[in-house]
């Protein structure tokens, strides 16, 4: 759409309870109200109408971040990326779908906060399946809920339930306990009590040389806007069942999303496998493409 949402600033850490009470003013929407204003964005770009979708849902928003808060980046950065997804699902969201717009866009602030996170998070390099997303968000709370949140490694039977519950391998669960158990540490730390020498003295570079790392920055790229086009390739229904069974930290159930259709679980089960079978096509044959363009 050429029309823009409004940006929504948050002031720094020193003001952010300012930004919380402020938001308190904005008032929630009736079903109708947001059904009516969905559709004159949507027929009419009226920003006005949108700038009110979005204000309504921005308590929405900080009650999402707040649960990311143990991951060690500031609360206001992670509100400011939850906004962000927010204007997104609004820009998506087709009130004729049947469900509110806090449904849908549940998801978007969500994966805007995670993307954020494992981006901005230095310890940790993890890929970009379902599994190793749902193993990073989760770990912590499972830790706790097993009463292991202060443990440092993890028992063979800890690491045995966590494993089973979120469906990846043991290995997996050992490595990532533990680089999330590290901690950061400044390169400028002295070595000594004296204070002479520091740790960044010591280190090796052993990083690859700056051809590697172009070459493989170039190759992600090619495989985002792979991923990318593939998904503009499905609808709207598709495209939001994918994310939130096969993509999310805590992937929907068949039951919850049958209800936000109104369809049965077997259809929207249909629905899942039909989706990802057209995701991979699709990437399939743009890879080919790809290397048939550059005689490969």
């Amino acid at each position: 759409m050429a029309t823009t949402l409004p940006t929504l600033a948050i002031s720094p850490e020193g003001n952010l309870q300012r930004y919380l009470d402020s938001i308190r003013a904005f008032p929630m929407l009736t079903k109708n109200e947001e059904y009516m204003l969905a559709r004159s964005y949507l027929e009419h770009d009226d920003v006005e109408a949108a700038h009110k979708m979005v204000t309504s849902h921005l308590r929405l928003v900080a009650k999402i971040a707040t649960g990311y808060r143990g991951y060690g980046l500031p609360l206001n950065e992670l509100i400011s990326e939850g906004n962000i997804g927010l204007m997104q699902a609004v820009k998506r969201f087709d009130p004729e779908r049947g469900f509110r717009l806090a449904t849908y866009a549940m998801w978007w602030i969500r994966a805007s906060i995670q993307e954020y996170i494992l981006h901005s998070w230095s310890l940790v390099k993890i890929g970009t399946t379902a599994a190793q997303k749902k193993l990073f968000f989760n770990l912590r709370k499972l830790k706790g809920r097993l009463n292991a949140i202060n443990d440092g490694e993890l028992s063979p039977e800890i690491v045995t339930k966590i494993s089973t519950e979120l469906s990846v391998p043991e290995h997996d669960v050992i490595s990532m306990n533990r680089r999330m158990a590290g901690g950061d540490h400044s390169l400028n730390a002295p070595l000594r009590a004296d204070g002479d020498g520091e740790w960044m003295d010591w280190l090796k570079d052993d990083s690859d040389n700056q051809e590697t790392i172009v070459a493989e920055n170039e190759e992600l790229g090619k495989r985002r806007v792979l991923l990318h086009q593939a998904m503009e390739g499905l609808n709207e229904r598709e495209r939001h069942i994918l994310n939130e069974r096969r993509l999310k930290e805590d992937p929907s159930t068949l039951e919850e999303l049958s209800k936000v259709y109104n369809i049965s679980r077997e259809r929207v089960r249909q629905i899942e496998v039909r989706a990802f079978e057209k995701l991979q096509k699709a990437i399939r044959n743009a890879a080919v493409e790809q290397r048939l363009a550059i005689g490969v």
